[in-house]
């Protein structure tokens, strides 16, 4: 059976977004997103849970920046639509808080607009995250953010997915310096300082999709902060034992095995 994908669209072109759908159990995706997915697997099973708690971090993520005081996110590189997503943790906890999504895949933004109805608090936009001047300038971004105020810039789970080619130091400073102090900037991304073969393997799996697999070493990742402050534990690694937050909830079992929970870095930096 032919599959059918919106204009400008190509099925057959696996997808980042639409694997990382694929891997949380979604159907949201393409004959070609699922045999890639299945690849990638056949390397690394854990990515399957390894998806699902990095869904159960960006929770807990929100709700700390929520118990911080802020009410307006910008989610760069949203993928789609999935449980739990930023804009419903934000309301449970300040329902005057404003979210937008941004993402390149038609797709992505196909569904996003479908499921937000709430155009008061919650926009989806068409856009690439590498362009921050066309990001920050996008009608849905300006009409529902205050920039003279604290905004969060989440980037989870994204950035291993953009190559040094397309310079992520150069635009992730451009939204920097666009944030008011007081506001924050939360990062998760694969690093490559443990289990290089396997990361390396999955890169060349990912060559045959719409976006490349960059992991990157720990030392290198804390760079994308600039100058904001980390909060403590900083850029932590290891979705186990002695780090309880960001990475844990104690209530929560932990399902990923520990060789790649030490290679997932998260950590949030708040503007002086």
């Amino acid at each position: 059976m032919t599959e059918q994908a919106p204009q400008g669209v190509d099925p057959h072109i696996p997808n980042a977004a639409r694997m990382y759908d694929f891997f949380l159990g979604g159907k949201d995706n393409f004959q070609a997103d699922r045999e890639l997915a299945e690849m990638v697997l056949s390397v690394m099973p854990e990515v399957r849970d390894g998806t699902r708690e990095n869904r159960a971090l960006i929770g807990r993520v929100v709700k700390y920046l929520c118990d911080q005081g802020i009410t307006q996110f910008l989610d760069l590189g949203s993928g789609l639509p999935a449980q739990e997503n930023v804009h419903e943790v934000a309301h449970r906890h300040a329902p005057e808080a404003r979210v937008v999504y941004v993402d390149n895949d038609p797709v992505v933004a196909t569904h996003g607009r479908a499921l937000l109805a709430d155009p008061n608090r919650v926009a989806m936009v068409l856009g690439d995250a590498r362009r921050p001047e066309e990001i920050l300038a996008a009608p849905e971004v300006r009409g529902l953010l205050d920039f003279d105020r604290p905004v969060a810039v989440l980037m989870m789970f994204i950035l291993h997915f953009v190559p040094d080619e397309d310079d992520p130091h150069g635009f992730l400073a451009t939204y920097r310096d666009a944030l008011a102090p007081g506001s924050y900037l939360a990062i998760s991304h694969v690093g490559n300082d443990v289990a290089t073969e396997r990361a390396s393997t999955i890169s060349d799996f990912y060559r045959k999709a719409n976006m490349p697999f960059t992991p990157r070493p720990g030392k290198e990742i804390a760079t994308f902060f600039g100058d904001f402050e980390l909060i403590p534990p900083g850029l932590a690694t290891g979705l186990g034992t002695e780090v309880t937050w960001p990475f844990r909830d104690p209530g929560n079992p932990v399902f990923v095995d520990e060789e790649m929970a030490r290679m997932g870095y998260a950590g949030i930096g708040r503007k002086p």
